[in-house]
């Protein structure tokens, strides 16, 4: 990334992200350097000006591009320079251009493509006339441009036409200014395709089946739906303006002279935008479109995928997980607190005959293990199976919570090489129910282990741009996790895999160095892991504890790096570094102004200072047991009842919220609050616990409509 750091590219990313060129100069260096995003936002906050990351991740994305629009750069000036095609003019323009439309629209007249037709009129000899027209004179006598290729002199003007309509097409102002009027003033319109309208499938698109809107304020997920109908080939979809204008605006450019000569270059104008820069510009406007679109579906998709990592974990005690299942019964799994497996079991509760077994096996299984909570899926008879436990534990006098967790992922996990690893004996719907008892433990350790995209909390995930969803999903999982922390000591090697500077392969070694030597007892053993040299430890070692280890701040987030410093504040205040995660008093005779640096500023000071007062804190809400009203189907709901519930997606358009039914009810945008929403995510989160209103019952359609207004 040599150009990465530029002068004017810093300037550029400043400007466009409203930082301090400073601050882009440092996460730069810092960045080339190999640090990472959740290393330099915990650890160096000095260097940065305190970016956090989605800020760094930003400035991360704009210097990447910058290093895209450079390499393309340089690649178009060799090849102009080989083809001797390169101008000191042609040259200047090139370096300048600070876009990557700008920087296309100069090469276009040069690019190596297929014969057009004003090629042709060029090898015709008709470039004469044509230069002459775009001059502002009369074209030349025309008897001296027939040819058997040119029968007559109405054949040599329309040569010339299609040689001036390219030349206008291609013109990178022209091309600019309309662009703009495009963005501006495009209108996305949709209609069925011929002879679709009728069929089944089509219905899925009937709103966008006569369609129009404009397209600077086309929201992302129609853009999608339209997109998707339109690449199933049941939707035809257009984006251009009002043609009329965009031809005046060509005209004020390009017309001149005459009466005769502006005829000819108004029909070549209008051949030029209608054959040419329509299809050209529409594209664009449509690729644009759908840029931002899958942008904001992937922002919807990683803010829900934060929430929903981040959610409460019930923690580190026993828990009985079950699967439920009708036709091959509920499989359960007990779970040590720390979740290893530990035993697992069938339980028929759905068949009368077999109630009474099932009430055994599962008073049974509680007792054995020290259940202190049951974990049971949310999917098919998941409400009957809840109610069953909760009945059965109530009457053996056990008092414990029944939870329900979400099974969205775990059919994929069950059936994951991941899982033949953990559990390579065991079958799949009992690596289901495990790894539902792990999602009550701890949501994000478990879910990692899935891919995101699998998880149910996506807005047209699988219409967008895979690479830049699966890059921003990946950001947010490396966030989470490095948020958390991990314990070195347990940690699954897909946990450990997320954490800074780490990756699987290191990953995969600390776990075999784990087994090999019986754990870890201090953070500076990661240095004897195969592969795990300085660089790594240095962006690694602040988010692993050790905790009972032989140094105490290794079991925080404090920094090994700054352990000398905090030794420094313990004797400066007469006690032992233990003393300090401890004893308050002691912590506020500290003044971290006597600490301050040329390395180490009030912001890492303060940081650890928080830190050593909680170590290791976790920064997850603490849990608290929801439970749904007694409603188990559509046919239990009626207008007008309010329900809890909680948040299981959150879209553009609203907010989709689980009442305890098989449907998710969705609360629209104008229905979250008593006041004007423009962005549900201000309102509701993912998992997130509301009281909601049924506004409306689709038995048909299976939808159910709600409101939250008038319920905060």
């Amino acid at each position: 990334m040599t150009h990465a750091l530029d002068d004017a590219i810093i300037r550029s990313i400043a400007q466009a992200l409203k930082l301090r060129p400073q601050q882009i100069q440092a996460t730069a260096m810092l960045l080339a350097d190999g640090s990472t995003i959740p290393f330099i936002a915990r650890y160096r906050k000095e260097a940065t000006g305190e970016l956090d990351e989605v800020q760094l991740a930003a400035v991360s994305a704009a210097l990447e591009q910058a290093a895209e629009l450079n390499k393309r750069r340089e690649s178009i000036l060799k090849s102009l320079q080989e083809r001797g095609l390169l101008t000191p003019e042609l040259e200047r323009s090139i370096i300048n251009a600070h876009t990557m439309l700008a920087l296309e629209d100069i090469y276009l007249p040069h690019r190596i493509k297929r014969r057009t037709r004003a090629q042709q009129a060029r090898e015709r000899g008709l470039g004469p006339i044509a230069d002459a027209m775009m001059a502002g004179q009369n074209w030349p006598p025309l008897d001296g441009f027939i040819t058997d290729e040119v029968p007559d002199t109405a054949a040599a003007l329309a040569g010339a036409r299609d040689i001036i309509a390219e030349y206008i097409a291609e013109d990178p102002q022209t091309r600019a200014e309309l662009r703009l009027y495009f963005a501006r003033e495009a209108e996305l319109r949709s209609c069925f395709a011929r002879g679709k309208k009728d069929s089944d499938e089509a219905q899925r698109f009937r709103d966008y089946g006569d369609y129009a809107e404009p397209l600077a304020r086309a929201a992302g997920h129609r853009v999608l739906a339209m997109l998707r109908g339109s690449e199933l080939g049941f939707l035809k979809i257009t984006a251009r303006p009002e043609s009329q204008q965009a031809i005046i605006i060509l005209q004020r450019r390009w017309l001149k002279g005459g009466p005769a000569l502006r005829e000819q270059l108004d029909l070549a104008i209008q051949d030029g935008y209608e054959r040419l820069l329509v299809p050209s510009l529409e594209t664009e406007a449509i690729n644009g479109a759908k840029t931002r679109a899958d942008q904001e579906a992937i922002n919807v998709f990683a803010d829900n995928l934060r929430e929903l990592l981040m959610s409460s974990p019930f923690g580190k005690h026993a828990v009985l997980a079950i699967d439920p299942g009708l036709r091959t019964g509920c499989k359960c799994s007990s779970l040590s607190a720390s979740g290893q497996f530990l035993a697992h079991d069938v339980i028929y509760h759905h068949e009368q005959n077999r109630q009474t077994s099932a009430q055994i096996t599962l008073v049974r299984l509680v007792k054995e293990h020290k259940a202190e909570a049951v974990a049971v899926g949310n999917g098919t008879a998941g409400r009957e199976t809840q109610a069953f436990v909760e009945a059965t534990l109530k009457k053996a006098g056990i008092n414990i919570p029944v939870v329900l967790v979400s099974e969205s992922g775990a059919s994929i996990y069950s059936a994951s090489e991941v899982a033949r690893e953990e559990f390579p004996n065991l079958d799949l719907t009992v690596r289901g129910a495990i790894s539902i008892g792990r999602r009550l433990q701890d949501p994000l350790a478990e879910l990692i282990k899935t891919d995101a995209k699998s998880i149910g909390v996506g807005q047209y995930q699988h219409d967008v741009d895979q690479g830049k969803l699966k890059q921003g999903l990946d950001q947010v999982v490396s966030s989470c996790v490095n948020s958390v922390g991990v314990e070195l000591g347990t940690a699954s090697q897909q946990l450990l895999a997320h954490i800074a500077g780490l990756g699987p392969a290191i990953a995969k070694n600390i776990i075999a160095y784990r087994e090999e030597n019986g754990g870890f007892t201090s953070r500076k053993q990661l240095l004897k892991v195969p592969r795990l040299g300085a660089k790594v430890f240095e962006q690694c070692a602040g988010f692993l504890r050790i905790r009972d280890g032989k140094n105490p701040l290794d079991g925080s987030a404090v920094h090994p790096e700054r352990y000398a410093l905090v030794e420094q504040m313990a004797k400066d205040v007469n006690c032992q570094v233990s003393d300090l995660l401890t004893d308050e008093i002691k912590r506020r005779q500290i003044d971290i102004k006597r600490y301050v640096s040329a390395e180490v500023g009030e912001p890492t000071l303060r940081d650890i200072l928080i830190e050593l007062a909680k170590p290791g804190r976790d920064p997850r809400q603490q849990f608290t047991h929801f439970r749904f009203a007694d409603v188990h189907s559509l046919a239990d709901l009626s207008e007008g009842m309010i329900l809890p519930g909680l948040v299981s997606n959150v879209t553009k358009f609203g907010a989709f919220v689980d009442i305890g039914v098989k449907q998710d009810g969705l609360v629209h945008i104008s229905q979250l609050a008593d006041h004007f929403v423009s962005d549900p995510n201000d309102v509701v989160k993912v998992q997130q616990q509301v009281k909601v209103r049924v506004m409306e019952i689709d038995q048909q359609r299976k939808r159910v409509s709600l409101s939250m207004r008038g319920l905060s």
